[in-house]
């Protein structure tokens, strides 16, 4: 109920402009990243003593990648609003030329934070050297950068090489007698990706009975995961894993395998993982449909908040790089208690 109050007091401060999920994109006010640069308004100029706000200017990636990005857009939109002391100016895409655009704009534009999960890791340190000219000061979320610390104030991330090293402890421990696996990756260069690949690339590496049966990206879509492993399929690849690197990549994997009536999940030929931890991969662990699904965090903002309050006071900072929480489930163990606290 709160996260809803919040979310209509913000009405009226942001404006989402959502393209081909539901909603049709903003008239007006967006840019090329497809995100709302405009959502505030024009921002008020950092320390404004008439508004009272803190300016921030949040670039983040595309809403409609996954349910995790939808979860973690709609988090952040619910703090950085008005009734909770923010102008905020909101930008989204998964390219990084268009994130770097909006954000040099919101530098001109004076917001006193900016706030970015960046679509690659590199790439990023004139941007951030221009906003500390300013006096913009930088928090990263989400996903990690290839920069100096100097340059940022803070970073609030998933440990995404974890999650991936957690995913392939757990396959390891299934013993199988060969692992065939197909590797459905995020979008390469992302931090996401390279620590869920990273992972399993390592582990191929080192033992005789791992092989990658393919692997190739599927930008977190579920219709590119599904024609990867409909390809596989038609090519009389022998596979039984399929390592997909989201939860809607593993959903578009599992549609192919339905149509080609392959069995998968618990006691079925082909073992499942997924990560986000989306209600609805959750509840296919439970369902016996899938075997694993390794959460990411993305209620990050009311982190990001409590750094900005104490940076705003003069505090010293605890630590400049936060992890956020996160484990694995399997479907010998998950519960329905399970599903209702980590889905999103």
């Amino acid at each position: 109920m709160k996260r809803k109050l919040l979310a209509t007091l913000c009405v009226s401060a942001m404006v989402l402009g959502l393209v081909g999920c539901g909603g049709a994109p903003a008239s007006s006010g967006n840019d090329a990243t497809g995100g709302d640069t405009s959502a505030a308004g024009d921002a008020a100029p950092a320390g404004d003593a008439a508004s009272g706000l803190i300016t921030v200017g949040v670039i983040n990636n595309d809403p409609n990648e996954s349910g995790y990005r939808t979860a973690n857009v709609n988090d952040m939109k619910e703090m950085f609003c008005e009734a909770n002391g923010y102008d905020a100016q909101f930008a989204y895409s998964l390219k990084n030329d268009e994130q770097i655009k909006a954000a040099q704009k919101m530098i001109q534009d004076g917001v006193q934070y900016l706030l970015l999960s960046a679509a690659d890791t590199s790439g990023w340190d004139g941007v951030l050297k221009d906003a500390q000219d300013a006096g913009t000061r930088v928090i990263l979320f989400d996903r990690t950068i290839d920069a100096d610390e100097s340059l940022y104030e803070a970073s609030v991330v998933s440990d995404m090489a974890k999650e991936g090293e957690t995913a392939v402890a757990w396959l390891a421990d299934q013993k199988l007698d060969s692992y065939k696996i197909i590797h459905i990756q995020g979008a390469m260069g992302s931090a996401a990706q390279i620590g869920r690949s990273g992972a399993l690339d390592a582990k191929v590496e080192a033992e005789d009975n791992w092989e990658l049966v393919d692997q190739q990206t599927a930008t977190w879509s579920a219709e590119n995961a599904q024609q990867i492993v409909q390809a596989a399929i038609d090519a009389g690849k022998d596979f039984n894993v399929i390592y997909a690197e989201n939860d809607d990549m593993a959903k578009g994997a599992t549609a192919a395998l339905d149509a080609a009536n392959i069995s998968h999940g618990v006691g079925g030929d082909v073992i499942i993982m997924g990560f986000d931890c989306n209600k609805y991969a959750l509840q296919n662990l439970v369902d016996g449909k899938w075997n694993y699904d390794g959460q990411c965090n993305p209620f990050q903002a009311s982190t990001i908040d409590g750094i900005i309050k104490k940076l705003e006071a003069g505090e010293t900072l605890d630590s400049k790089v936060v992890i956020m929480e996160e484990q694995g489930f399997s479907a010998d163990t998950i519960t329905a208690e399970d599903v209702e606290k980590y889905g999103i």
